[in-house]
């Protein structure tokens, strides 16, 4: 599958921002599809993501009640919805999919098979 993200942009803090990802390629329902950021000197860290298992949704600690991840399997897309932005939010977002990934290494970037180009969002104070 080919992972296309977009939607990033430059942001004042408490603003939203709404990223999307089209896929194209395989059945998008059979996967399990995520966001990760990645901030200049860090490594990249989980965001959000939506099982194919039990379709949860699970969000880090950091943006819970802020992000809200969706996803549409009949257009093959998803999103991030994010909502009362702060600079601790800038960073590189990457979109994210894997067939075969179980409910327990969700958060775990390295067990993700796909990746979008990344989209930057910048959140200026």
């Amino acid at each position: 599958v080919q992972l296309q993200a977009s939607g990033g942009g430059l942001v004042q803090v408490g603003g939203t921002l709404r990223l999307s990802c089209e896929a194209s390629g395989r059945t998008f329902s059979r996967y399990t599809v995520g966001w990760f950021r990645q901030a200049p000197g860090k490594e990249r860290e989980f965001v959000a993501a939506i099982s194919r298992n039990n379709g949860h949704t699970y969000y880090a600690e950091s943006v819970k009640g802020r992000f809200t991840m969706s996803r549409d399997n009949t257009k093959s897309t998803m999103s991030l919805q994010m909502n009362n932005l702060k600079p601790e939010d800038t960073a590189v977002y990457y979109c994210a999919a894997d067939s075969q990934l179980i409910v327990g290494l969700i958060r775990r970037a390295a067990q993700y098979d796909y990746w979008g180009q990344g989209t930057q969002v910048t959140v200026s104070s």
